[in-house]
Parts: structure tokens; sequence; C-alpha cells
């Protein structure tokens, strides 16, 4: 188990306002949502089929309902946990006003108010690299997972480049900084490396792992940087200026999927990379 030395408790103070194109968490929206949902959605029409209309997802570390509501709209009966109060009501919100049925439960990833063996698919964003029991937390999604359900899921890799992004740039530099306040710990990334072997550990068999990042090679986008926040530019705007997406380098973010043991998983189709490039 892992020592904290961020503070989750930002998603309280900021929570309500997720939506919001001003709010930094807004970052994780403008591109980021529809990059990695089209990667899922790829996946999901190679193992799982095209139609979804049934079947269950949990979603780990839900927030303010950016995935639950893309999932609910292809056809998911979705399950959003949180530990954020805050977060949790205002999914539950702007859900309800976009006339969306996603039923949210405060709880941990740790510790998830789900049954045994219950969701065809779970998926966890922006979470493993948050949490202190990382084994505890696949164990949990493992165990919620029916035998041949999908896992879908995405991180921070922990090399030289993503210190230097979303440690350095994305935290600590005055000029370019979110928060004034640690909402990473580099040392709690992970390798893909690393978390394959946990995976397997809890009936998870790795199925891919692809990069995650900005598609934008425009260099007025480290400017946008500088500029983001404010009146100046917003960080949603910011988010659909990086262009997020599925990329060929693993070194700053990867995403993937594994499937449950207990019927026969997709092919494999891409090893496993070390995201050490």
């Amino acid at each position: 188990m892992v020592r904290l030395v961020i503070d989750n408790d930002v998603y309280n103070r900021v929570g309500e306002s997720w939506w919001e194109e001003d709010n930094p968490l807004n970052l994780l929206h403008g591109s980021l949502t529809p990059g990695r949902f089209a990667y899922f959605r790829k996946v999901l029409g190679e193992t799982v089929g095209r139609d979804h209309r049934g079947l269950r997802a949990l979603d780990v570390g839900s927030g303010g309902g950016f995935l639950a509501e893309e999932f609910t709209r292809i056809g998911f009966r979705v399950t959003g946990i949180d530990p954020s109060p805050v977060s949790v009501d205002t999914a539950r919100r702007h859900a309800a006003g976009s006339a969306l049925d996603i039923e949210y439960r405060i709880g941990s990833g740790e510790h998830l108010p789900v049954p045994d063996a219950t969701f065809d698919v779970a998926y966890c964003c922006d979470v493993l690299e948050h949490v202190s029991d990382l084994d505890g937390v696949i164990a949990e999604t493992s165990r919620a997972l029916k035998p041949g359900g999908l896992y879908l899921f995405d991180t921070i890799n922990r090399t030289f480049a993503s210190k230097l992004v979303a440690i350095k740039i994305m935290q600590e530099w005055r000029m370019t900084r979110m928060f004034d306040t640690p909402i990473h710990d580099w040392s709690m990334c992970i390798r893909p490396a690393e978390l394959a072997p946990i995976m397997e550990r809890h009936g998870l068999r790795l199925g891919e792992i692809v990069g995650l990042g900005p598609r934008s090679k425009n260099p007025l986008r480290l400017l946008d940087l500088a500029r983001a926040g404010g009146t100046r530019l917003s960080y949603g705007e910011l988010s659909r200026r990086l262009d997020f997406g599925q990329i060929r380098s693993t070194a700053i973010s990867y995403m993937g999927f594994a499937v449950k043991n207990g019927e026969s998983p997709p092919r494999r189709r891409d090893g496993l990379p070390d995201g050490r490039d």
C-alpha cells in the first residue's frame, strides 16, 4: 500500500463544476473523452460486439460522469462509483439534466459497493495513479466483473517524459500548472510492465496497451499551456486544441484492455510494450 502524498480532496473542492469549461478538470473532457472513448468503442466492437443494449458497465472513479454518459448513450446500464460526494452529486445532476439513467454510488476502488460477477464491462480512467492500494483496486474490479468480462483502463506511465509533462509542466511550473496543490505523485505512476502482472494475479488477461496523448504537432500549443485558465483560454478549449487520442508512444500515458478469465479472451494483438521510449 502506498502512502498518499497527493491531494485527492481537490475533487470535493472543485467537483461542482466538472462540466464547466473553465474548470481545470475539464481538460479531461474536451478531447480526452472522445479520444479514449473512440478507442474503447473499437475494442468493444472487436470483443463484446456492436449491440450493447442491456449490458452492464462499471465506472470505477466516475468523477463528473464524462465517460459514464458516453457508455450510457451506446446502450450500457452504467453504475458509477466515486469517493467524492461532491463529484457524485454533480454527475447525478448532469445525467438527470441530460435525461440519462445512470446509477451513481459513493465508494472507493478498494471497496466497491457492488456484488460479485455482476458487470460485463468495467473501466477505470484517470484513477489508477491516484490510489493507495493498486492491487486492491484491480482485485475489486476483477471481482465485480463476470467471467469473460472486459476491463478498459488508462493511466500515466512512470518515465522521464511523464515526469516532465504531468509533474513539472502541469503541476509545478507556475506559468503552466493547473492547481496549486499536488494532484499526482510521479512515484505512484505505473509502468505497463508493472501493471500486467497485477492484472494477471487477479485473473485479468491483458489484451493490448496503446499510447494515449496529444496528437497536435502545432508548437503554439506550448503557448496555450501558459494561457489556459481564467478568461484567456478555457481548459476545455485547451484540451480540444491538444487533440488527445491514441498515439504510438506510451511514454506519457497509455490505455488498453484486459479480459477476465473464464471464457476465451480476444486474441492478443500487439504484445506488451515496456513504455520506456
